[in-house]
């Protein structure tokens, strides 16, 4: 018994059975109690009139209580005629009703009434009214027709329940079974999941409600999941892979150094290096912590408004040397009233200047990269072009993403997480990014610094692909 309570389909059935019986029993009760009030009202209503009617010719009295215990044929009418005292003058109610107050107003009692082969004990609804000469006239009339009424509601009550109760436990057992059978589905698309088959989702009904909803969003976080693995695989191959070969390359020199130095000079050289590739080592590392640590938004302590001009120009005056060192064109444009945004300004200044390295690296001697501010009705938009190989159409959308790097750039030292630095920055402060290409045939990355008000409101901004650096 209590694994059948346990069902969703025996408690959806026995929930709506329940439901519809007390539904049934309120609609029973309400229609009974207005029908009952009617009639009393109606009854009591008439017997006002007649006593009225009665004491308004006292002479007649009695010849009117006769008349109204003789208009009736079924013996429901009753009366009496009563001295001051009491006692009978004319009429079948032996004695006077007790607690029948001479008011005019009807109320049910207890009376004796003489049916002339008998007398018997009986309630009756009765109206008591005095003449001007003591006397006390008394009209009545038996409960039976509203006890009918009462009678007739409860069994047709009673007759009523058992198909309403039929037939709701059939109407939940359908529904119920409807639901068991989506939710079957459901259960089993998630076990599958919990099995490992991240490809797995649930099913959605074309009918959009709140079950279609709800699968679309645990289909919605499953796809971020499946995502998320994804990159977190791609990125530990990626991190064992760019480990390997420097400590590879530590190892071997310090044993070629172990078994063929002979001098301290070359002990030195040896260490030199070794201390090279771990700084290169750790610096990867670092930038792994550091895209993790902004992505997880714990940089709003820094938070406050950025004069962008004065940022944009401070970039292009650190880089500016280099570019000239590789006899590249740094170029810069600053449109005028811009706007501050609410940003950190450290990390800003990194995100750009990591777009700007990007670009003097790969333009060749003779390119131009330009740094440009501008204003839009978004806010304000940074945009770093190159004139350098550029990147292909289908590879933009992967160049956000942590340790990719493009074919072009397999060749250029770098570890393929600049770019996802910037990506990181970016969807910390709100703003969005852009790859494309540039009007001189190389890339152009834009930097759009929506509105984003405050680090709070930044929180719900979109999330962008964890990046990586794809030059």
């Amino acid at each position: 018994m209590t694994s059948l309570f346990r069902s969703t389909r025996a408690r959806w059935a026995g929930g709506i059975a329940l439901w519809s019986v007390l539904l049934a029993l309120a609609t029973f009760g309400f229609v009974y109690w207005q029908t009952a009030s009617f009639l009393r009202e109606e009854l009591a209503e008439t017997l006002r009139l007649e006593v009225r009617a009665t004491a308004a010719d006292p002479d007649a009295a009695a010849g009117r209580v006769d008349a109204w215990i003789a208009m009736d044929l079924h013996a429901r009418h009753a009366g009496g005629l009563f001295t001051a005292k009491g006692q009978r003058i004319s009429g079948n109610l032996p004695v006077l009703p007790m607690n029948l107050t001479p008011d005019g107003d009807a109320y049910r009692v207890r009376a004796r009434v003489d049916l002339g082969e008998r007398v018997i004990d009986d309630e009756v609804w009765a109206t008591a009214l005095a003449l001007s000469d003591g006397r006390i006239v008394v009209i009545a009339h038996d409960t039976d027709e509203i006890d009918r009424v009462r009678a007739t509601s409860l069994r047709a009550l009673g007759l009523g329940l058992l198909p309403t109760l039929i037939v709701s436990s059939l109407g939940g057992l359908i529904l119920a079974d409807r639901a068991r059978r989506r939710l079957g589905a459901t259960q089993i698309a998630l076990d599958r999941v919990m099995q490992g088959d991240l490809r797995q989702r649930l099913p959605i009904g074309e009918r959009g409600d709140e079950f279609d909803r709800l699968a679309g969003n645990v289909n919605r976080m499953l796809d971020e999941i499946e995502r998320l693995l994804g990159e977190v695989s791609s990125v530990g191959d990626a991190i064992a892979h760019d480990l390997r070969t420097p400590l590879t390359r530590l190892r071997a020199r310090l044993e070629r150094t172990r078994d063929g130095a002979v001098s301290v000079a070359e002990f030195r050289d040896a260490i030199d290096q070794g201390l090279a590739w771990i700084d290169q080592t750790l610096t990867m590392v670092t930038a792994v912590l550091r895209i993790g640590e902004i992505e997880h938004k714990r940089r709003f302590a820094g938070f406050a408004p950025v004069e962008l001009p004065q940022l944009v120009r401070e970039v292009f005056e650190f880089f500016e040397p280099f570019a000239e060192d590789k006899a590249v064109v740094l170029e810069l444009a600053i449109a005028p009233a811009v706007t501050p945004v609410h940003g950190d300004r450290d990390l800003l200044f990194e995100a750009l200047s990591n777009l700007v390295e990007n670009a003097v690296k790969f333009t060749p001697e003779g390119g131009r990269v330009r740094i440009e501010l501008v204003v839009s009705g978004t806010g304000p938009i940074v945009s770093v072009a190159d004139s350098g190989p550029g990147i292909p159409a289908g590879e933009r959308e992967r160049v956000f993403r942590r340790f990719y790097r493009a074919e072009r750039a397999r060749l250029t030292p770098g570890h393929g997480l600049g770019l996802g630095l910037v990506a990181a920055i970016t969807q910390l402060h709100g703003f969005g990014i852009e790859v494309g290409p540039s009007t001189e045939g190389g890339a152009r990355f834009t930097i759009v610094c929506r509105d984003a008000g405050t680090p709070r409101a930044q929180e719900a901004a979109p999330r962008l692909p964890a990046a990586s650096e794809s030059l």
